[in-house]
């Protein structure tokens, strides 16, 4: 900055002001810092302004999601960004493929560069290796911690899944089979609970631990080909829901077997028929739990929160059979 400050003919404090991005340099002088900036290719060290800094803050913010490909990951992942731009905050991004270790490993990562908080979508049970980032912000989202305290930003899974049910109970099912996800996950045993507290004391096949839309095709061809078979099914997730569609499709059954998705997913209205689904809002969650964490990082201290983001059922079709 001293280089930059010769170069320009300006003080080192307008130097700084320019490269903070404040708007109290005059232009002609603004222009000068600029053109020296770029003639020398200055940039600015992080790791040295965080040690100038009173705060130690980095400017940055990390999100942990299952993968940011996802359509739900990556609404979700967009939102926080959108707040983090707003505010001058760079986001750092990893994918955890549902897999603890990864999850303990990016979190340590994102620890040791000093990011000023986390936003976390929980893989597994065990979330012991955070209490070692005790001066970093976690904001959980889509699933509850288990053992652990901290703002939770998750949608109304339990009432969501129930509200399936019902719909499908409406239109005349008594057996309603459960095509879950994996059981260690927070969201996929609400949606159990939400579906065992609709159904009551009729009995429902369920299969659980579906991991990919294979396992799901095979879980539906096997359930309507087995004994008492269900005459409607409530899917967990979108990639279970695509592999029941599959199952459905490939006993030439989908349209006599109703069936209720969790999560809405690309060209679900196009398909034949076209699938009801109840819809998370996972661009709200995002924003959500950005405001969380930067309030957390601002230094509100309050106690855990628990923040629940509504559900919405979408009739298309598939669930109305």
């Amino acid at each position: 900055m001293n280089d930059v400050a010769r170069a320009a003919g300006v003080s080192l404090k307008t130097v700084s002001r320019v490269v903070n991005g404040e708007t109290t340099v005059a232009p002609d002088l603004a222009a000068r810092v600029r053109a020296a900036v770029d003639s020398l290719d200055y940039r600015p060290h992080l790791g040295a302004s965080m040690l100038r800094r009173n705060d130690r803050r980095t400017q940055t913010i990390g999100v942990l999601l299952d993968d940011v490909s996802h359509p739900f990951s990556a609404a979700l992942h967009r939102a926080v960004e959108d707040q983090a731009r707003a505010r001058g905050i760079h986001v750092l991004t990893g994918s955890l493929d549902r897999d603890p270790v990864r999850e303990r490993d990016l979190a340590a990562a994102f620890a040791e560069r000093q990011t000023d908080g986390l936003i976390l979508a929980p893989s597994g049970e065990d979330l012991g290796h955070l209490a070692a980032h005790t001066g970093m912000p976690v904001v959980f989202v889509d699933r509850v911690p288990i053992g652990i305290g901290g703002d939770t930003v998750v949608s109304t899974n339990v009432s969501g899944a129930a509200g399936a049910v019902r719909h499908l109970i409406s239109h005349g099912h008594r057996r309603i089979g459960f095509l879950g996800g994996h059981q260690r996950l927070s969201t996929v045993r609400d949606r159990h609970r939400g579906y065992q507290r609709a159904l009551g004391r009729r009995a429902g096949p369920v299969v659980h631990d579906l991991h990919d839309p294979t396992a799901a095709e095979k879980a539906v061809v096997a359930l309507l080909r087995g004994p008492n078979p269900p005459t409607a099914l409530l899917s967990t997730h979108g990639t279970v829901t695509l592999g029941a569609v599959r199952g459905l499709r490939r006993l030439g059954r989908q349209h006599d077997v109703a069936l209720v998705g969790f999560d809405d997913f690309p060209l679900a209205d196009l398909l034949d028929p076209p699938v009801t689904v109840i819809a998370q809002d996972p661009a709200r969650m995002g924003r959500t739990a950005a405001i969380a964490l930067f309030e957390r990082i601002e230094g509100y201290d309050g106690p855990p929160r628990e923040i629940r983001i509504p559900t919405t059922l979408i009739p298309r079709g598939s669930g109305e059979l």
